[in-house]
Formats: structure tokens, sequence, C-alpha cells
């Protein structure tokens, strides 16, 4: 068996790999290109790998998985705390995964599919057009808040600005010319990013419905398609499309907080 560690980054990683002994077979830099890696790990044989967790490590176990090799994925800080060093090089960094790799002592997390990976980020782009939206909401209500009382009068007697009857009034405000421009171009980006949410809407709804876990757990009062989806994600991560025990919705509420929301 051939151990290899992966100290990856955003353009390359260093790699070291060892044999059954413990011993370096080679280690070096080399770039995150799948004809890279190949030729570095060329006539390696019942390979096992190991990278720590992160932003775009997944590509590099994706590239691993197309090669065949089975690829553990490490908890960044647990392997911190098992290996400490006081010398931090990308060269120790890759050793120290590899060995810890053949000696057992890998504080593994779970590794997800590549489905349910896509279907977070769809989740998470729709978080972040929310909160886009949100700061966009507040920055409207400031403005307006700065405003003559005559306005701030006017729009304090509608409830809910964002609604038809508060575009409405928003529109119909006599602000000065400077100020209308602020405003109306807030609006502008209001109705852009609405646009956006209404897109990634419809593609989690797409997913919801391919997705019997979410569906299930959605039967749950308060839960609605995005949290459900969002829920089914956390606790079932294997499988988009997974079936679960009606018992488990039981966990939903626990797990509320770390949905990928923000």
């Amino acid at each position: 068996m051939n151990y290899v560690g992966i100290d990856h980054h955003r353009q390359y990683s260093h790699i070291t790999w060892l044999d059954e002994k413990g011993e370096v077979v080679k280690s070096g830099r080399v770039a995150n290109l799948r004809r890279e890696l190949e030729g570095f790990l060329q006539g390696a044989r019942d390979v096992r790998a190991v990278i720590e967790a992160g932003r775009s490590s997944y590509t590099m176990v994706d590239v691993l998985a197309d090669l065949g090799i089975e690829t553990t994925v490490a908890h960044p800080k647990d392997v911190k705390a098992i290996a400490k060093a006081k010398i931090k090089t990308d060269e120790r960094d890759s050793y120290k995964l590899a060995h810890l790799l053949r000696t057992g002592y890998i504080p593994e997390v779970h590794k997800r599919s590549r489905e349910n990976r896509s279907s977070q980020r769809v989740l998470r782009q729709r978080a972040f057009y929310v909160g886009k939206q949100t700061a966009v909401k507040n920055r409207l209500r400031a403005l307006l808040a700065q405003q003559g009382e005559e306005i701030r009068s006017e729009v304090e007697r509608v409830e809910n600005l964002f609604t038809d009857k508060g575009m409405k009034v928003l529109k119909g405000l006599a602000l000065p010319e400077r100020e209308a421009k602020l405003v109306g171009a807030l609006l502008r980006t209001y109705h852009h990013i609405e646009e956006r949410i209404n897109e990634t809407n419809a593609l989690v709804k797409e997913l919801y419905e391919k997705m019997p876990s979410a569906q299930l757990i959605q039967t749950v009062p308060g839960f609605g398609i995005f949290l459900a989806f969002g829920v089914s994600m956390l606790l079932f991560p294997a499988k988009v499309d997974s079936v679960i025990p009606f018992y488990a919705c039981d966990l939903a509420g626990s797990v509320e907080k770390e949905l990928p929301f923000d």
C-alpha cells in the first residue's frame, strides 16, 4: 500500500508519497491539473490519499476519484491538534498527512458526494442573494429615514415597503432630484436581485422534487421547502435522493442553526 498526503492550495499542491514502511518515495510541488497529478503518481499501485477539508479541496478529491484513488478528507483543526509542529511548511504538512494516514490516526470527516455539494452551492447562492437583498432594503430604509418630515410620514404609513403597494408609494415620493436618483438605483438593484432569487428558488424546487428526504421533513410543521431542503442535505449528505426514517425529523430543529444560509 502507498500513502499520499496532499497539502492543497488554489493553484498547486505539495504531495508526499510514502510506501508501506513509511519511507518517502517522492515529494514535490504539483500543479492542480490531472495530467500533472498522473505524472507525479506514475507507477504507484494500491494508493490511498488524504487531503484536509478546505474551500476547494474537493476539486482534488474528484480528480483522484477519477484516477481510481480512494481519498480520505481530514479535519484540519483535529490534524493540527494531533500533530503540532513549530515549523510549518507545505512539505512538512503533506508528510504529516501521509504519515497519519499510514498509521491510522487521520481525524476523518464525512466525504460528501458531488451531487450533494452541487446542491449546497445552489442553496448558498440563494442565501448570498437574500443577504444582498436584505442589505439593499436596509440601505433604502436608512436613506428614507434621513429625508424630511413629510417624506418620512408618508413612508411610515406603509406597513411593508417591499410589496406592490409599498413600491407604488416609493416611486411616487416627492424626493429631491439627487435623492430620487439614489432611491431609484436601490430599487433597480432590489428588483435585479429579486430576479436572481427567483431563479435560484426554481433550482431549489427542482432539486427538492428529487429528494424524498426533504419532502418528508417538509411535512413537519414549521418546515418550508428551503429549510427542509437544507436540513436534508445536512442529515443525509451522501445522496440527494436518500430516503429517511421519520424519527430523523426530530433532529431537524437542532441543526437549523448549522444550515449553510450565511
